[in-house]
């Protein structure tokens, strides 16, 4: 409080107790003096506490306490860990941590589990299917930024998907404490590290597969490498190992006969006393087809377009692209089921000819290089006005788009595309997957459009430098997959000549594993409009014990989705059907059996002792869990400290004070009507 207001306060003061003298000492009707005096003293409260609320002095409010460091607990709750046979150690572990009454007294713990991705700790089960070290670190960074939480994991280190974690100090700023779960004991071991084949092969030829073999041990073994489908072995082979030569890498090729999803399974023959026999067999399957989509790519121009769509669309396999002039495709435009016309101009103007007289689907990119006057002249279905002028247009996807199944990749993260400036109009009915946004203002004109005349599909991309999307999509997933697999559904839209179904659906031939086994599926009305109130229902059959599941679609965004990863492996049919509508479509899949989180036989060790020392921390073997609570405690780093909280409070907010006002204005009011003098 300043001097200032004090003297406002003393004055308030006076004032105060000049007005309440004023009117019942020397203008007082009575005089009775012990009456006058207590409606002075509450005359003088009345006035005081009013000119003390105009005044309104502040007060500052001082609260000490005390703050615990944090003390983090993760513990690996994935299959592998009871593989290992570790689950009991593990509950004990965590039992023992956070019941000891010294620990809690130190610190703040929280606990957590993690698998494929990390989560508050509800229960110990051992059955997340993969594990996700890093991910761990890098969502407890954003949640222990700014505190002292040096950080317990335990687990076996061994890590089935996302980047090494070994390195994760370098945003993780906390020290790490690893308890290793699992056997350091070396054991012999022969496992099947890795297989590499096609996912597509087509008939009639003969498809790759390479076979990456490990072999830990002192011996030199001989073993023997089968490939079979079904009961049948189609192939076989010796393999030798030794202590030094404990690798090898087996290229054989396999021939595609029948039409269709062939499942296969690896095996490597144990060899006596092994204990882990798991990791000895891996499964795959190859789709047999008998035809390949083939793509044009016509431009005339050196781009970076060129080849971002070249390889987007050539990550599947049963697609080839053949970049072409514009004269150099007239001899061959019968081959090709879609021609990609890149910034067309007058040498384009055989090619559209051709291309309306065979009524063939294509894609047109109109860029700042596109003769927009030609290209408005030899095609009637759109049109852009001629500013001659270029302007750079971010995407906003359209959520209600139908033609077929796309997701929303992020695109508003993605840089803008260079386009021609001025209006676009349709002389046809046309749905927008993207329309043009300058900053955070939509401008409702397509940027990324399709339609369908004379039933013959089309699509234009009214930009240029699509590539940086594909960079772009790799920042932000670390993998291309998402930006190739929007192109490739774009491309098997427009490459297909198929009457549009009313019942679409949108599922994988066979999963690795029961990971992610998800059916997406598209239902329209009689005018073809997404329809989000009907009811799609599938029902899976077993093709090996003829045992059938139903499950419910869950509708999300323009599509409807149901998730089977709880099916075991095996070979399914399926049925999808409308509750509302007699519409169904039928289709199969086949899950192979793989269960990555039982290939290890050992705990990750040399890792995870790297980790502790990276990050300042210590590791230690779950025997060791004493030393570990006596270190935390005994640990300077980790101290709790004392803090206050300074909170200035105004004398306006303290209520109190309007209740002395209201209280002694009615006791006034009151005493003088009982007196007679009201």
């Amino acid at each position: 409080m300043t001097a200032e207001t004090l003297i406002y306060i003393i004055l308030s003061g006076i004032l105060a107790l000049f007005i309440a003298l004023f009117q019942y000492r020397y203008k007082s009707k009575t005089k009775n003096f012990k009456l006058n005096s207590v409606f002075s003293v509450l005359r003088f409260l009345t006035v005081f506490a009013i000119l003390l609320l105009i005044v309104n002095p502040k007060f500052e409010q001082i609260k000490v306490y005390t703050e615990k460091p944090n003390l983090v607990l993760a513990v690996d709750n994935s299959s592998s860990i009871k593989h290992l046979n570790r689950e009991k150690v593990a509950r004990e572990l965590f039992e023992t941590i956070i019941k000891n009454d010294e620990l809690n007294n130190k610190f703040n713990i929280s606990t957590y589990t993690f698998g494929n991705a990390i989560k508050a700790l509800d229960s110990l089960t051992f059955d997340e299917s993969e594990t996700n070290i890093n991910s761990v670190f890098s969502q407890l960074s954003q949640i222990y930024k700014s505190t002292v939480a040096p950080t317990i994991i335990a687990t076996d280190g061994n890590q089935t998907f996302g980047n090494d974690y070994q390195f994760v100090h370098n945003s993780y700023k906390q020290a790490i404490y690893p308890i290793i779960l699992g056997d350091t004991i070396t054991y012999t071991d022969l496992k099947i590290q890795q297989l590499n084949v096609n996912k597509y092969a087509y008939l009639k030829n003969r498809f790759p597969v390479e076979a990456i073999l490990v072999y830990n041990g002192d011996n030199n073994v001989n073993a023997v490498l089968e490939v079979k489908k079904g009961n049948k072995t189609v192939h076989s082979q010796s393999v030798s190992f030794s202590k030094i030569d404990n690798s090898k890498v087996v290229n054989l090729t396999l021939p595609a006969n029948t039409i269709g999803t062939n499942s296969y399974k690896v095996h490597l023959v144990p060899i006596e006393n092994e204990r882990n026999r798991i990791n000895n067999s891996k499964n795959f399957a190859v789709e047999i087809i008998d035809q390949k989509t083939k793509i044009a790519f016509v431009t005339d121009i050196l781009h970076p377009d060129v080849g971002a769509f070249r390889k987007s669309i050539e990550s599947n396999e049963q697609r080839s692209v053949s970049i072409l002039t514009p004269n150099e495709i007239l001899n061959h435009i019968n081959d090709f089921q879609l021609v990609i016309v890149n910034q067309p101009n007058n040498k384009f103007k055989s090619l559209f000819e051709e291309l309306d007289k065979l009524n063939k689907n294509r894609f047109v990119i109109v860029g700042t290089k596109t003769d927009l006057g030609f290209l408005n002249a030899i095609n009637k279905s759109y049109s852009q006005e001629i500013v001659h002028q270029t302007e750079e247009y971010q995407a906003d996807f359209n959520l209600n788009f139908t033609p077929f199944q796309i997701e929303d990749i992020n695109f508003e993260s993605f840089p803008p595309l260079n386009s021609n400036y001025g209006g676009i109009t349709f002389n046809v009915p046309s749905q927008s997957i993207l329309n043009k946004r300058v900053g955070s203002v939509s401008l409702e004109q397509p940027l990324l459009t399709t339609f369908e005349t004379n039933s013959r599909r089309e699509a234009v991309l009214f930009g240029e430098n699509i590539w940086k999307w594909r960079a772009q999509s790799y920042m932000n997933s670390k993998s291309f997959n998402e930006f190739d697999n929007f192109i490739g559904k774009l491309v098997q839209y427009l490459a297909t000549g198929k009457r549009r179904n009313r019942l679409n659906l949108d599922y994988e031939s066979f999963y690795i594993g029961n990971r992610g086994v998800v059916v997406n599926a598209q239902i329209f009305d009689k005018n073809y409009v997404f329809d989000d109130r009907e009811a799609l229902n599938i029902t899976v059959k077993d093709k090996l014990s003829n045992k059938e599941v139903r499950f419910p679609f869950v509708l999300k965004n323009n599509n409807y989705q149901v998730d089977l990863s709880s099916l075991p492996a095996s070979e399914y049919t399926f049925t999808v059907r409308a509750s509302n509508e007699n519409i169904s479509k039928s289709g199969a899949f086949t899950i192979l059996e793989y269960n990555v989180e039982q290939q290890f036989l050992n705990a990750n060790v040399t890792k995870l002792q790297q980790l502790a020392t990276n990050s300042d921390g210590k590791s230690y073997f779950i025997d060791n869990t004493d030393a570990l609570i006596n270190d935390l405690i005994n640990d300077n780093r980790y101290v709790s400290i004392q803090k206050s909280h300074k909170n200035t409070i105004p004398l306006i907010d303290w209520k109190y004070l309007l209740a002395i006002i209201a209280l002694c204005l009615s006791a006034e009011w009151f005493l003088r009507k009982y007196n007679g003098l009201i």
